[in-house]
C-alpha cells in the first residue's frame, strides 16, 4: 500500500512537470484512471492530489529548489521563482540568438545533402550569397571545413558535423529523409491543411473528399473555393491542348 501511495506521488509530480499547460484536478484524475493498453489504473481523490502538491512544495522549500507548483487558470503548473527571472530572460535571449534562420536552414540543407560541397556550389543552388549563413552554421558547430576541391582555385569544401547529428537526433547521414520522402510529407501536410480549411467552411467529410485540391486563400486573406470543373470545361481544355502543335 505504501508503494502505491509513493507511486501516486511520483506520477502526480511527473505529469505536472511534463505538461506544457496547467493541469486541472479532473485531468490528473483522468490520467490516473484512463488506460489504452490494460496498464495500471488508480483512483485518486481530489484531496490526495492537493495534499501531494502541498507536500511537494514543502519539500521544494526545504531543499531550496528554484521552482514551485503553482495554481493558475484553474490548474497546476510548475513555475520558477521570481528572483530567477533575470537568468531565465538571459536564457531565452540566448536561445533566440542561436535559433536557425530560414536562410541558414536552407544552406544547411544543401550542405547536408550535397556534402562535401563548395560555397560557389551552395550559392548556385540557393541563388544568393552564402557567406553569412555558412559563418553562422560554423559558429553553431553544425558545419565544418572538410577539405578543398580539386578544381581551379581549390575552394573549401563544407560538410556537417557530429553536432549536426545530435541537433537533429539522428545517428548517421543515411537517416536523413530522402527528397522523395520530403515531397510526400509536404504533400500530406498540405492535404491536412486543406481538409481543416474545408471543415471551417462547414463542409461534410464527403464534400471534403470531393473538394480536396480546390480550396485557396484569396489576396484579401479569405477562404475561397475554385468553381467545380464542368464537362464542357474539361472538353474545352482537351481541345486547347490538342490544338497545341507538338514540339519538334
Amino acid at each position: 500500500m505504501e508503494h502505491i501511495s509513493e507511486n501516486k506521488r511520483q506520477i502526480i509530480e511527473s505529469v505536472i512537470f511534463g505538461s506544457d499547460e496547467p493541469l486541472t484536478i479532473r485531468q490528473i484524475q483522468d490520467i490516473f484512471w484512463q488506460s489504452d493498453n490494460n496498464g495500471p489504473r488508480f483512483r485518486v481523490k481530489e484531496e490526495e492530489i492537493l495534499t501531494t502538491i502541498r507536500e511537494l512544495n514543502a519539500e521544494y522549500v526545504q531543499t531550496n529548489r528554484p521552482f514551485r507548483i503553482i495554481q493558475v487558470a484553474g490548474g497546476f503548473q510548475y513555475a520558477t521563482m521570481p528572483e530567477f527571472a533575470e537568468w531565465l530572460g538571459r536564457m531565452i535571449k540566448e536561445k533566440a540568438r542561436r535559433k536557425l534562420t530560414q536562410a541558414t536552414i536552407e544552406t544547411l540543407s544543401v550542405i547536408a545533402y550535397k556534402q562535401p560541397v563548395t560555397k560557389p556550389e551552395i550559392e548556385a543552388i540557393r541563388g544568393v550569397n552564402a557567406d553569412y549563413a555558412i559563418q553562422k552554421l560554423m559558429e553553431r558547430g553544425l558545419v565544418t571545413i572538410v577539405g578543398r576541391a580539386a578544381t581551379p582555385g581549390r575552394p573549401l569544401l563544407y560538410g556537417t558535423t557530429q553536432d549536426f547529428l545530435k541537433h537533429f537526433g539522428i545517428n548517421d547521414l543515411s537517416e536523413l529523409p530522402k527528397p522523395r520522402e520530403i515531397d510526400e510529407i509536404m504533400a500530406e501536410q498540405g492535404m491536412d491543411m486543406e481538409r481543416e480549411l474545408l471543415r471551417r467552411m462547414g463542409k461534410t467529410e464527403e464534400e471534403i473528399e470531393e473538394r480536396l485540391g480546390t480550396t485557396v486563400v484569396s489576396e484579401n486573406g479569405k477562404l475561397e473555393e475554385l468553381p467545380p470543373q464542368t464537362d464542357q470545361q474539361t472538353d474545352a481544355d482537351s481541345n486547347i491542348q490538342s490544338d497545341v502543335p507538338p514540339q519538334e
